[in-house]
């Protein structure tokens, strides 16, 4: 049981809440003047600022979205040089192995005119007309 001090109001919850909406609530009060309006245009100053600082960012942006594609394209250039080198490398390898070969030696050196020590070299001349 609640103690004696409370009142009926208080332990009846319909009672309670008309007690709470009957308040007087107070009302706004009236604005009697309003502040001095700047002469120094802070808002348009702001907006100003404020279009700089963005265009500013936009054209970092831009120049960095720039450099990357450049370098994007660089790489590519790179690559493909790259790949044309490994081939020219595969090739240059394959030509000096080949040149390696002692069959092969001999018959560049017979092109050239060249004889064995010990070989007797002959000439043979052509004659047309007869």
């Amino acid at each position: 049981m609640p103690p004696a001090s409370q009142s009926s109001a208080a332990r009846n919850p319909r009672t309670a809440r008309t007690t709470q909406t009957t308040r007087a609530t107070p009302s706004p009060r009236a604005v009697d003047r309003r502040l001095p309006k700047s002469k120094v245009g802070w808002d348009r100053k702001f907006r100003t600022i404020m279009v700089l600082v963005f265009g500013l960012t936009g054209f970092l942006a831009l120049k960095a979205g720039l450099a990357m594609y450049n370098a994007h394209e660089q790489a590519a250039q790179q690559a493909s040089l790259m790949q044309s080198l490994r081939s020219q490398n595969r090739e240059l390898e394959a030509q000096k192995k080949a040149l390696n070969q002692p069959g092969t030696i001999e018959r560049d050196a017979r092109q050239l005119g060249m004889v064995r020590v010990g070989e007797r070299a002959y000439v043979v001349i052509h004659k047309s007309g007869n």
